[in-house]
C-alpha cells in the first residue's frame, strides 16, 4: 500500500507540474518580449529618428521590414494567422484601401487618435489612421506660365492648355487616387470628360515620376505638370545645383481654391488583424501622431502633418497656407476600380 500510495503521490506531482508549466506558457502574453514589429513601406532615413525615440520613450524594440506597398500587404496575406506583423505603413489611402479589403487590418479603439487624426484622414470603422499629408499641386514653368492663368484641375483640360500638360502614368496610385477623389465630388460622367480632354492637352506620353515631370518643365516638354509637392521640395532642397535650379525655374501652384480644395492624400498606418503585439502596436500609432513624431515625420520628407502643432520643413513653410479638399480619403478606395477604368476608356496610357 505504501508503495502505491508513494507512487500516485509521485505521479500527482508530475501531473500538477506539467499543468502549471503549460499554464504558464499560455498565459505569458506575446508582449512580455516588448517589442513591435513593423511592415513599412515608407523608405525615408529621417524614420530611423521615429523608432529610436519611440524605444526611449516607452522601452518597446521596433522591429522593422520594409518593402514595397503592394508586396507587404502579399506578405502579411501569406503569412496568414502566422505573420508576425503588427503594424503595416504605407503611402496613398488607395493602397490602404487595398490593405483593408484584404482583410488586415483590425479596428482600433484610441481616443488619442480619434482625438488627433481628422475624421476625413482616417478610415470610417478606424481601421486605419493618416500619419501625414500630400498635395496633389500644379507644378508649372516660370517662363512660360503666370500663377494668374491657373485655377483648377479642371481648367487643364481647357483648349488653352494642349500640348502643355505632363503627367505620370495612370498606373500609378496618386493619379488614381486623384481621379477616384473628383468622381466623389463631380459624378462619373463630369471626370470622364475632364480626363478625356486632359489626355488630348499632353505633351508627351506619360513616363516616369513625379520628379521628371518637373524636370520636363525645364526640359521645354511641357509647361504644366500635376505632381505632389515634396518632390519638388526635395529638388528645392537638393545638394545638387542642377536640382537645385530646376526647383528656382518652376513653381508650385494649389489648385481649386476657391472651390472644394487642393486634393489631399496621405500616409497612413494600422493594426494588422493576427499582431501579436496589439497593445504595444496601438501605443505606436498613438505616438505617431505626437507633436515630437509629427515633426519628424513630415520635416524628413517636406510632407504636412495631421495635427496642428507640428512645425512644417522651412521649404514647406515657404509655400505659404492653402485650403485643402475635406472629402474623405476612404472614397479613393471606394472609388479606385471606376477610377482605373475611367482612366482606360480615356486612353490615359
Amino acid at each position: 500500500m505504501n508503495i502505491r500510495k508513494q507512487s500516485l503521490v509521485t505521479a500527482i506531482i508530475g501531473l500538477a507540474v506539467m499543468i502549471t508549466a503549460g499554464c504558464s506558457s499560455q498565459t505569458t502574453p506575446k508582449e512580455a518580449s516588448n517589442e513591435v514589429n513593423v511592415y513599412s513601406a515608407r523608405h525615408y532615413n529621417t524614420d530611423n529618428a521615429l523608432y529610436e525615440n519611440f524605444t526611449k520613450q516607452t522601452g518597446i524594440k521596433v522591429n522593422r521590414i520594409e518593402g514595397d506597398a503592394d508586396q507587404l500587404i502579399e506578405r502579411i496575406k501569406s503569412e496568414g494567422t502566422n505573420s508576425p506583423a503588427d503594424v503595416l505603413i504605407t503611402v496613398d489611402a488607395g493602397r490602404l484601401w487595398r490593405a483593408e479589403k484584404a482583410g488586415i487590418f483590425q479596428p482600433v479603439s484610441s481616443s488619442v487618435l480619434e482625438a488627433k487624426v481628422p475624421e476625413n484622414l482616417r478610415d470610417p470603422e478606424d481601421l486605419w489612421f493618416g500619419l501625414s499629408e500630400r498635395a496633389r499641386v500644379i507644378a508649372y514653368n516660370k517662363q512660360r506660365v503666370k500663377p494668374s492663368e491657373l485655377s483648377t484641375y479642371e481648367a487643364l483640360a481647357e483648349p488653352k492648355w494642349r500640348k502643355r500638360v505632363c503627367v505620370r502614368s495612370s498606373n500609378n496610385v496618386y493619379n488614381q487616387s486623384l481621379v477616384a477623389s473628383m468622381i466623389e465630388t463631380d459624378g462619373v460622367q463630369a471626370t470622364e470628360k475632364w480626363a478625356k480632354s486632359l489626355v488630348s492637352n499632353l505633351a508627351r506620353e506619360p513616363e516616369g515620376g513625379d520628379v521628371e515631370q518637373i524636370k520636363a518643365l525645364v526640359a521645354g516638354e511641357c509647361d504644366v505638370a500635376i505632381v505632389n509637392h515634396y518632390y519638388w521640395a526635395r529638388l528645392a532642397t537638393s545638394k545638387t545645383p542642377e536640382e537645385q535650379e530646376i526647383a528656382k525655374q518652376t513653381g508650385l501652384f494649389f489648385p481649386n481654391q476657391t472651390g472644394r480644395g487642393t486634393h489631399i492624400n496621405i500616409s497612413g498606418a494600422g493594426v494588422v488583424k493576427s499582431a501579436p503585439n496589439q497593445s504595444n502596436a496601438v501605443k505606436f500609432l498613438e505616438y505617431l501622431v505626437s507633436p515630437e513624431a509629427q515633426k519628424i515625420i513630415v520635416q524628413g520628407n517636406n510632407e504636412y502633418p495631421v495635427i496642428s502643432e507640428a512645425s512644417l520643413s522651412p521649404v514647406v513653410t515657404k509655400l505659404g497656407q492653402f485650403k485643402s479638399d475635406s472629402v474623405n480619403v476612404s472614397t479613393y478606395g471606394e472609388n479606385n476600380p471606376e477610377a482605373v477604368e475611367l482612366m482606360d476608356r480615356v486612353g490615359w496610357k
